[in-house]
C-alpha cells in the first residue's frame, strides 16, 4: 500500500515538473519573469481605461468605439506587420513596441491625474495602442519559437505564456479596482506605464541566435500576397483562423459590456467589474493550466469546437442573470472556453507553419484574434444600445456555438490534411 502510495506522489511529482519544462530554456524564463510584471499592468490599464469611459459617458455605444478605435489599426496594418516581422530582429521590434506602450500609458496617467482628459483623447491614445499592438502581437507570436530551442516545448511554452497572462488577469483587475476606488484610473495607468521595464530588461538580458532564413528579394505586396496564398488555401490553417475570427467578432467582446453589466445589471461599481473581469481570468488560468500539463498536443484538433462551444454557452448564460455570484461563477466557464480555444489553435497554428512564413501567418492569427475585435467591439455596443448588453451577450454566444458546430464538420477534413505533415515531420504520435 505504501509502494503504491509512493508510486503515485511520485507519478503526480513528474507529471507536474513536467509542465513547467518550457521555463528550462533560459530566454523563455526571462520572458515570463518580464511580462508577469508586465501584463498586470496591462491588465489594470484595459479595466480603468473601460471604468474611466463609462464613468466620463455612461454610453455603451462610446464603450464600443473606444475598442474599436484601439483595435481597427492592428487590423489594418497587421498583414504589412507580419512581412517585416520576418525581415527585423523580433527581439529588437520587441523593445521598441513595449517602450512606445510605456509611453502611451504614462500619457494616459499624465492626462487623467491632471483631471483633464476627454473621451475624444482616450480614442486617439487607444488607437496609437493599436498601432503599436499591430507590430507588437505578431512579432511576439514569431519571437516564441526563437525562445524555445526545444519545438517538442512549443506548446508547453504557448501554454506557460497563457497561464501568465491570465495570472495577470486575475491580479490586474482586481488590483485596478481597488486602487481606481482608493486614487482613482490614473495612477492604474502609472503602474502600468512603469511596468513595461520589466519586459523591456528581460529581452534586452536575452543571448538570441539569429534565424538561419533564406531571404528571397520579394517586394512587400509579393510577401503578403504569399502569406495569404498560404493561408487561405491550406486548410488547416484556413479552418481555425475562421472559426477564430467568428468567436472574436462576436464573443470576445463581451469584455466592452462588462461596465454595464457591473454597474447596471448587478448594481455595483468598479470592485464588481473588477470581480467579473477576474473570475474570467480565473477560469482562463485553470484552461491554461491545464493544456501545460499535457504531454502530447493530442486532441487539441477536438478541443477547438468544444471550447468555442463552451465559451458560448457561457455568454448566453451570462446574458440571463441577474445575481452576482452566479455571474461570477458563468464568467469562470467563459473565461476557461475562451483559452481553450485560443491556446490549442496557437499550438496547432504555430506547428504547423514553416518558419520561412511564421512572421505573416502569425499577423493573420493577429487578425482573427485581435483585429476582428473592433467590429466586435463596434457591433456589441450598438446591439447593446438597442437591445440591452444581456440580450446582446446571448446573441452573440449563440453564433459562437454555431461556428462551434461549422468546425466540428469540417474537423475530418482538417485532419486528413494534418495527417501527412505530422507523418512527415515524425510527430503523428503527438497528434490528432
Amino acid at each position: 500500500m505504501a509502494a503504491e502510495l509512493t508510486q503515485g506522489v511520485e507519478q503526480a511529482a513528474s507529471r507536474f515538473s513536467h509542465a513547467w519544462r518550457a521555463l528550462r530554456h533560459r530566454n523563455f524564463k526571462l520572458f515570463v519573469t518580464g511580462q508577469s510584471v508586465s501584463l498586470i499592468g496591462t491588465w489594470m490599464t484595459r479595466l480603468a481605461t473601460s471604468w474611466l469611459v463609462y464613468r466620463l459617458t455612461g454610453s455603451a455605444l462610446l464603450l464600443g468605439v473606444v475598442g474599436f478605435s484601439g483595435q481597427i489599426l492592428t487590423f489594418l496594418l497587421a498583414p504589412f506587420a507580419g512581412v517585416w516581422v520576418e525581415r527585423l530582429d523580433r527581439r529588437k521590434l520587441l523593445v521598441w513596441t513595449q517602450a512606445l506602450a510605456g509611453i502611451q500609458s504614462l500619457a494616459m496617467a499624465a492626462l487623467t491625474l491632471a483631471r483633464v482628459i476627454t473621451i475624444h483623447e482616450i480614442i486617439v491614445l487607444a488607437a496609437l495602442q493599436g498601432l503599436i499592438n499591430a507590430f507588437d502581437m505578431p512579432g511576439r507570436q514569431a519571437f516564441l519559437v526563437q525562445m524555445v530551442d526545444d519545438k517538442q516545448d512549443l506548446g508547453n511554452a504557448i501554454a506557460l505564456n497563457s497561464s501568465i497572462v491570465n495570472m495577470a488577469r486575475l491580479v490586474g483587475p482586481a488590483l485596478a479596482g481597488l486602487v481606481i476606488a482608493w486614487v482613482g484610473e490614473g495612477y492604474c495607468f502609472l503602474i502600468d506605464g512603469l511596468s513595461y521595464g520589466a519586459v523591456i530588461a528581460s529581452l534586452v538580458m536575452m543571448h538570441v541566435k539569429p534565424l538561419d532564413l533564406r531571404r528571397v528579394p520579394a517586394t512587400m505586396l509579393v510577401q503578403m500576397k504569399e502569406g495569404w496564398s498560404y493561408v487561405s488555401t491550406f486548410k488547416p490553417i484556413r479552418t481555425i483562423l475562421l472559426l477564430f475570427a467568428v468567436v472574436s467578432l462576436m464573443g470576445m467582446p463581451f469584455m466592452v459590456l462588462l461596465p454595464i453589466f457591473a454597474g447596471k445589471i448587478l448594481h455595483g461599481g468598479a470592485h464588481t467589474l473588477g470581480f467579473l473581469t477576474g473570475a474570467s481570468g480565473v477560469g482562463a488560468l485553470a484552461s491554461a493550466i491545464s493544456l501545460a500539463l499535457r504531454k502530447t498536443v493530442r486532441g487539441l484538433t477536438t478541443m477547438i469546437p468544444v471550447a468555442a462551444a463552451m465559451f458560448g454557452v457561457g455568454l448566453i448564460l451570462f446574458g440571463l442573470s441577474h445575481v452576482l455570484w452566479l455571474s461570477v461563477l458563468l464568467m469562470l466557464v467563459v473565461g476557461f472556453g475562451m483559452m481553450q480555444g485560443l491556446a490549442a489553435s496557437n499550438t496547432v497554428i504555430q506547428t504547423l507553419v514553416p518558419e520561412d512564413k511564421r512572421g505573416r501567418v502569425m499577423s493573420y492569427y493577429t487578425m482573427a484574434f485581435v483585429g476582428m475585435a473592433p467590429f466586435g467591439s463596434l457591433l456589441a455596443g450598438a446591439l447593446a444600445h438597442k437591445l440591452g448588453a444581456p440580450h446582446t451577450v446571448m446573441i452573440t454566444g449563440a453564433v459562437c456555438v454555431v461556428g462551434s458546430l461549422w468546425f466540428t464538420v469540417q474537423l475530418p477534413g482538417v485532419r486528413a490534411v494534418m495527417r501527412p505533415i505530422y507523418e512527415e515531420m515524425g510527430i503523428l504520435s503527438r497528434v490528432e
